[in-house]
Formats: C-alpha cells, structure tokens, sequence
C-alpha cells in the first residue's frame, strides 16, 4: 500500500477589485501577511532588511488548528507591480517552498495568481505533515480564499482576519 503524498505544487487564482499597485503594496509589505494568509498569523523583517528587495529576509509565524511554526524566508524576485517571489526554508526540518505571487492588471481590478512548489522535503517530515496536518492534503480552497481576503484588504477594505485553516 502507497503512503498518501502531499502535493508538490499548487496554484491558485483569483480577480479583485484592486489594482495591481493596491495589491503590490500589501503583498510586497510582508508584516500584512497575516491580514490575509489562512496560515501565515505574522511575519517581521530580519537581517536590518525593512522592505522587499531581493535578498531581504523575514519571518514568518504560522498556525494551522493546534500546530504553530515559524520560517525563514528570502525574497529571490520582486517585480513591481507584477511578481513576488520568495523562498522558505525549515532550519531544523530542511524543507524549502518556493512561493510566487503574480499580477495582472484585468479591467478595473487585478488577476492575482499565487502558487507554490516544494524544493526539499524530506519524507519523514512530509510524513509527520500529513499525521497532523490534514488541511495541508489540499491546500487550494485554502489558498483560494487568501486571495479573496487579499483583494479585499487591498481594496481598503480594513484589516481582515482569516481564522484558522478549514479542515
């Protein structure tokens, strides 16, 4: 019998009634994470970094139902008002993700495309993830509902509070 697998990538997408430059500036301010991600509760600058530029770092602290963790992440690609790109990585676990925003503008509003793909993970990690972290099997309503959050605290909309992954 086949141990079941987490997906190795995802992609998601949505249309809001933001502009790219609206989106750029909540995405591109990676301490709003938490006013739109379902996972990610917080993130903060590290390394003297203050903003996105490739190479700045920060941390990210994220929760799903009981599990809490945090990353170390390095932006690799900033595109304003068009691709965010950054990298996670694991220190203890040695698991790495690859994360990408992209934007297109589309009528009055924006197309956000974000995905992810997975560049280490060792199995016996991946294992322990899929014991105890089952809204991780699939992530795409998740991630679906991050950009509709998103779009919205773009759009002026207020701070929002995404709540615990669904699952």
């Amino acid at each position: 019998m086949k141990l079941p697998e987490l997906p190795p990538t995802a992609s998601v997408e949505a249309t809001v009634d933001a502009t790219p430059e609206q989106v750029w500036a909540v995405i591109s301010d990676v301490t709003r994470i938490g006013e739109w991600s379902h996972e990610c509760r917080e993130a903060k600058w590290v390394g003297g970094a203050t903003h996105a530029v490739p190479g700045a770092r920060f941390r990210g602290r994220n929760r799903v139902g009981l599990v809490r963790w945090g990353r170390i992440c390095t932006i690799t690609e900033v595109d304003p008002p068009l691709r965010f790109t950054y990298h996670t990585f694991g220190k203890l676990t040695r698991d790495s993700t690859q994360w990408t925003i992209e934007l297109q503008p589309e009528g009055s509003g924006t197309r956000i495309v974000m995905g992810y793909e997975a560049l280490a993970m060792p199995r016996a990690f991946e294992l322990v993830i899929l014991a105890t972290m089952k809204p991780h099997w699939d992530r795409t309503a998740a991630l679906q509902g991050d950009l509709q959050r998103l779009g919205r605290v773009a759009a002026g909309a207020g701070q929002e509070t995404a709540g615990p992954a669904s699952g």
